[in-house]
């Protein structure tokens, strides 16, 4: 006869198996057909079309205010509208930007919606905090852009010219310029994300992150030449700064998930 403690012990074994058997199941898994997933899709595209159409609207119809914002960085600067209906037609592409970043948490909302049901329990854990920790980093990196790198690159290029050229910019290169830099910088932000999934994923540890950092130096200054719409080295160097604490931040975040 099997004395009590043994039995206990493989209880919780079993129970322990269980456990971890249950994480990787797939809660609520429906059988569907292509044809089922396929409209499911379209559906899910239509109604995130629809809020984005809905957000871009609202936003031009109090662009007024978002313009003025945006132009705050450039004080001291005029602004030329060089012709006919140039100011409009920047007017819809702020109002577009502002329009995606309002609607982006509702689309968002679909795209999980959609892969929700192919997901495991243990995955389904991961998607809150990774989706919370992904929108608050892309918003930082908007900040960051919007205080910092405009700033400092709009500072550069009128101290250099201040003796030789009035400032009168063109209205559509001068929002083609922040509107680019702004969404390049919070995307530039998502480089912790990928390196947590790629940590958890076991596709990459800590310590091989680690271990390439003159790599990842090298392709930061690359990134930061890429991404920002201006020349100079000032802009270059803060974002290229900015997205190697993040690599760093990014491969503490793995150590402590013990990858």
């Amino acid at each position: 006869m099997t004395p009590p403690s043994e039995v206990e012990t493989t209880a919780d074994k079993t129970s322990e198996t269980l456990t971890e058997e249950e994480l990787d199941d797939l809660p609520h898994d429906v059988e569907m057909s292509l044809f089922e997933h396929l409209e499911e899709l379209r559906q899910r595209i239509f109604s995130a079309l629809i809020a984005i159409v809905l957000s871009v609207a609202v936003c031009f119809v109090i662009v007024k205010p978002i313009v003025q914002l945006l132009e705050i960085p450039a004080q001291g600067v005029k602004f030329l509208q060089l012709a006919p209906g140039e100011y409009f037609f920047v007017s819809l592409k702020v109002a577009g930007y502002s329009g995606l970043l309002v609607a982006s948490p509702f689309v968002l909302y679909q795209i999980i919606q959609f892969v929700l049901p192919g997901l495991t329990r243990r995955e389904r854990r991961l998607i809150a905090p990774i989706v919370l920790g992904s929108s608050v980093l892309f918003f930082v990196g908007l900040a960051f852009a919007y205080i910092a790198l405009i700033p400092a690159a709009l500072n550069f290029f009128i101290n250099y010219g201040a003796d030789v050229v009035e400032q009168l910019w063109s209205i559509d290169k001068y929002f083609e310029f922040v509107l680019l830099l702004m969404f390049s910088t919070g995307l530039a932000f998502q480089v912790p994300i990928i390196q947590l999934l790629l940590g958890i994923f076991g596709i990459i540890s800590s310590g091989q992150m680690l271990s390439g950092w003159r790599t990842v130096v090298l392709g930061s200054a690359v990134l930061g030449a890429v991404l920002t719409p201006s020349t100079d080295p000032l802009t270059q160097s803060l974002l290229a700064g900015a997205v190697l604490g993040l690599y760093f931040s990014g491969i503490g975040l793995v150590k402590l998930t013990g990858k």
